[in-house]
């Protein structure tokens, strides 16, 4: 490969995204472990976070060393990563003996995607840190084992016939080729930033809270392995996620927040599978940082390696994420900041000729989507009556982004999941999806050798996936030979009925939808569209940063390097296959998308469908949702008809008013 062909992907890094671990890794049980920690209930809502609360540099060091002390009572040296709450990397410390690859694996015996490939632990670490803090907000915390449950094929996973989780696909996100993502340079900066791996579903991932408020997370690697947890019923005493949770004393998430106390479909859902009375060390007498004896490391793309870092204070501007003061009136709303005052995605017109979106019609949008989100129940939050938490994007039918807006302490994740889902949305329904997946260039599947003693790498092809089969496999499904050319409007929800390894969504035995791949070849790290679309980036992004730290690189059937996630301009940060998305039309007219991400998937979907319907009246039915007969819930593929977006029942905090996105 020639060098210049990578240089450029330096900054970009290794975009490996993967759901973790759950391996029942060995582990020691400390003659006299530790009580658990006084962990008080939090008393925030999403008001807490101000100027003062923020990882500090002393916080960053008790976090490794308590760690660290973990691992050495284990055993088992590790790589340790603290992020900040927008992904800026504090630290990565690398103890002495601690592996230097980790292997993506699901267990399932499946070739190509990311299964099987070696990535450098540093990445796992960061990634697993970086999905504690993106997934968290005052009213939720969530770790690493929480994804795992979240995205895979059944929910709760192991158990049969129930439908996938509900965040299926969000492990493809936030990856470092994304156009939102901001990029490293030195020191610390606005975010969000990019996930070297993604969101990891892998334990030993936890975020990190001070005063009741999330100010960042801990990712550790240690055993090897990045994977998932096949079976939520049983516990693991895995070794990563019991190093980062003695990390975590004295920064652990509040009692009353903690995923463990939250349902999601009436499921409860997982937080850790030990606690701080299951480590072999009591954190609180862990040697000083001072006397550790492993090294900080530099990761080109993240962090420079030479002194631990102080994190930003969340809400405010060097974050990237301050609150709305000329915008959004009364609407307690938040904007990205370019970290100089500016809002980075202020609404603009649309790019796309005489029908195109006003940058008013945009405002109007994102006003009403925002006041949705303020009314509505939150699903995912405590306490009980909180307001849904949210990113809401808006963008044309080229993919530029219009807008982009939250409501107050919405996870970081939502944004970058909002801007896919708005796209994914407009691609599906326009004229020219069909024509763009048939002109990509097939997915090149890597197989990869690491030889970190001499500095060498070698990437083998060892299968391909060509895009457009999936256009192929989703006519022949529907019957529809004119798929995919703006005949049919498709918000995510229709589009995830298509993405699931059995169709109908948790019938096992069935068929795959078109936009998988069959379940014997099938994992979260190999599940078909998604993947095919990102994978040639994810590909190059690792060869990138081995070459920046090094690595003499060999490969064969090198993909052409694009400027972002895929080759088409109008998916620049990939796609997303779960729900809360819709269309927006001017008439029959395609003219951009609308994507919501951060609460509840049911109220994902209303706040995006009722918060255009109501632009729409707002605006004297200029622009609005696709005319009911191009929507496709009229499609019934195999008898069973797809949805197009499910409200939740009694969604509003100030009304009893039911089915409130019937008959829109």
């Amino acid at each position: 490969m020639r060098t210049n062909r990578v240089l450029w992907l330096v900054l970009a890094m290794a975009a490996f995204t993967g759901c973790g671990g759950g391996s029942n890794s060995a582990s020691t049980e400390g003659t006299a472990p530790p009580p658990p920690q006084s962990t008080p209930d939090s008393g925030c809502n999403g008001s807490c976070a101000n100027a003062q609360t923020f990882l500090g540099t002393p916080d960053v060091q008790t976090v490794i060393a308590q760690a660290a002390a973990e691992a050495q009572a284990q055993g088992k040296p590790a790589v340790i990563a603290v992020v900040d709450r927008v992904g800026n990397v504090l630290a990565v410390y690398k103890m002495n003996g601690a592996p230097d690859t980790v292997t993506i694996t699901s267990g399932r015996n499946v070739t190509g995607g990311l299964e099987g490939l070696k990535v450098p632990g540093e990445l796992a670490a960061i990634a697993k840190a970086v999905t504690g803090a993106y997934l968290s907000s005052e009213g939720n915390a969530f770790s690493t084992r929480t994804a795992s449950q979240i995205v895979q094929e059944h929910f709760n996973p192991g158990v049969l016939g129930t439908p996938a989780g509900p965040l299926f696909g969000v492990q493809f996100s936030q990856l470092p080729c994304s156009d939102l993502a901001t990029h490293f340079t030195s020191g610390t900066g606005v975010g969000p930033h990019n996930s070297p791996l993604g969101l990891s579903a892998d334990p030993g991932g936890f975020p990190l809270y001070k005063s009741g408020t999330p100010v960042g997370g801990i990712g550790v690697a240690a055993d090897g392995l990045y994977g998932l947890d096949p079976n939520v019923m049983d516990k693991d005493r895995n070794v990563d996620e019991l190093i980062a949770m003695a990390g975590t004393y004295g920064f652990g998430a509040p009692a009353d927040r903690r995923a463990d106390t939250i349902t999601a479909g009436g499921i409860s859902l997982r937080f850790s599978d030990v606690g701080y009375s299951d480590l072999a060390s009591h954190p609180q007498s862990a040697p000083p940082y001072s006397a550790l004896t492993g090294a900080l490391m530099k990761v080109p793309g993240y962090f420079d390696g030479s002194a631990i870092l102080a994190g930003t204070a969340f809400g405010q501007t060097a974050s990237g994420v301050r609150p709305d003061t000329t915008l959004y009136a009364g609407l307690d709303a938040f904007v990205l900041d370019d970290g100089s005052g500016g809002n980075r995605y202020p609404p603009k017109d649309g790019t796309d000729g005489a029908n195109a979106l006003t940058a008013h019609e945009v405002q109007t949008i994102e006003e009403q989507a925002l006041m949705i989100a303020n009314r509505a129940r939150a699903q995912i939050r405590n306490p009980l009556g909180s307001r849904a938490r949210v990113s809401i994007s808006i963008v044309d039918t080229n993919g530029v982004a219009l807008a982009v807006a939250r409501t107050r302490d919405a996870p970081v994740f939502g944004i970058d999941v909002s801007l896919q889902k708005a796209r994914t949305a407009a691609f599906n329904s326009g004229s020219y999806a069909a024509d763009v997946l048939q002109s990509l260039a097939p997915a090149n599947y890597f197989g990869d050798s690491l030889d970190f003693a001499n500095k060498k790498a070698t990437f083998t092809t060892v299968a391909q996936g060509n895009l457009g089969d999936y256009v192929s496999a989703v006519r022949a499904f529907l019957g529809m030979p004119s798929a995919l050319t703006g005949n049919i409007a498709f918000t995510d929800r229709a589009g995830g009925n298509l993405s699931r390894p059995f169709f109908p969504d948790g019938i096992d035995g069935n068929p795959n939808g078109p936009f998988s791949h069959p379940l014997a070849q099938w994992s979260p790290f190999q599940e078909g569209l998604q993947l095919d679309l990102v994978y040639n980036a994810v590909a190059l992004n690792l060869v990138g940063y081995l070459s920046a730290q090094g690595f003499a690189i060999s490969a064969d059937n090198v993909p052409a390097a694009t400027p972002f996630c895929t080759a088409s301009p109008h998916l620049p940060n990939g796609i997303q296959v779960f729900p809360g998305s819709v269309p927006i039309y001017r008439g029959s007219t395609l003219v951009g998308g609308l994507g919501v991400s951060g609460d509840g998937v049911d109220q994902d979907d209303m706040v995006s469908f009722l918060g255009l319907y109501n632009a729409g009246v707002q605006l004297g039915g200029a622009i609005g949702n696709a005319p009911p007969a191009m929507r496709a819930d009229q499609l019934a593929p195999q008898g069973v008809h797809l949805r197009y977006v499910q409200c939740p029942q009694s969604p509003f905090l100030d009304s009893n008013a039911d089915n409130v996105c019937d008959g829109k």
